[in-house]
């Protein structure tokens, strides 16, 4: 694991060169809606893809994770599905349903299922290099291709390209630091329960976060965004909680009225528990600051997977599921 995320800065160059190549065929109706389909790694590389075009995008962008297509997808829909592996059970249902939508569909995997039935189907795909054995290790390459899907359908700027280079030139500088403030991190949330809270124009960096700490250092973990936190869950606040230790993912350009409710928010939960810290994002654009933050939270996840003495790579617990899934 350490060594598929020390190449992280690596897979966004490459990433890059594979979404300059992106050409989609022809589609007839004009696009209103763009959905994305795909669950874990690639799942979330859809909720970074959400994110990140919400300003420059001017159509939707929703993201599923199911088995379901939503009954508004039609010939108007550009229609993304995201599976690394190609064989992601609820993706493949998903694209059945979508045939018939009369969508422009456009798969990503790097093989498997998805490719097959896309070539099958003549669709347009974005193949994906091989050879990862973990998923979730390939964030890159699935925002990066999504991205690509999108700028060769031309719904957003080139500019976004830009920003993902400019990311992996900050990750690389930043390099040395970013492991060791990811120890530091690891080291404060060792035996509690992480709880992470973040502004809501950048959920993915915290869903990120959880679903690292999740799957490589085997632990439960809860997030919320703000202001919809200071709605419900800060009343839930009541108690002494020693055993969780919280940390405000930041940036120094969140909206203002967001910042200063994230002040008094830390301010209260301090009361609640000794385990508070705060984590600064660096970069200039939101694209740079995410990335910056998901190298870091990769790092932390794995550190603290060494801390935890667990196998970061191994998810025995999901390879059984699939099995009995696999059985009815």
């Amino acid at each position: 694991m350490n060594k598929m995320i020390a190449r992280f800065p690596e897979q966004l160059e490459e990433a890059l060169k594979i979404a300059e190549r992106v050409s989609l065929h022809k589609h007839t109706a004009p696009y209103r809606s763009v959905f994305i389909s795909g669950l874990g790694g690639s799942g979330i590389g859809g909720n970074f893809v959400s994110e990140f075009v919400r300003p420059l995008c001017k159509l939707p962008v929703v993201v599923s994770k199911g088995y379901h297509a939503p009954n508004w997808v039609n010939k108007h829909t550009l229609a993304i599905c995201s599976s690394y592996s190609g064989n992601t059970e609820e993706t493949l249902s998903t694209f059945e349903q979508l045939l018939a939508t009369g969508a422009k569909v456009v798969c990503i995997a790097s093989g498997g299922k998805l490719i097959e039935l896309a070539k099958a189907q003549g669709l347009d795909y974005v193949q994906l290099p091989t050879g990862w054995s973990s998923p979730r290790a390939c964030l890159g390459y699935s925002v990066v291709a999504q991205l690509g899907v999108l700028r060769a359908a031309g719904l957003i700027p080139l500019k976004l390209f830009t920003s993902v280079k400019n990311a992996q030139k900050l990750i690389l500088k930043e390099d040395a630091d970013i492991q060791k403030r990811a120890k530091k991190i690891a080291g404060f949330l060792a035996e509690k329960t992480p709880v992470l809270y973040i502004a809501d124009h950048m959920e993915a960096v915290a869903v990120r976060w959880r679903q690292q700490i999740n799957e490589n250092a085997k632990m439960l973990a809860w997030h919320h965004v703000v202001p919809e936190m200071n709605h419900n869950e800060l009343v839930g606040w009541r108690n002494n909680r020693p055993d969780v230790a919280v940390v405000w993912l930041r940036n120094r350009d969140d909206f203002q009225r967001t910042a200063v409710r994230m002040d008094i928010n830390k301010e209260i939960v301090e009361h609640f528990t000794g385990s508070s810290i705060e984590v600064w994002s660096k970069g200039k654009s939101p694209l740079e600051k995410a990335f910056y933050l998901v190298y870091l939270g990769d790092w932390m996840s794995y550190f603290l997977a060494e801390i935890r003495d667990v196998d970061p790579v191994e998810i025995k617990v999901i390879d059984y599921l699939k099995g009995e899934l696999a059985k009815v």
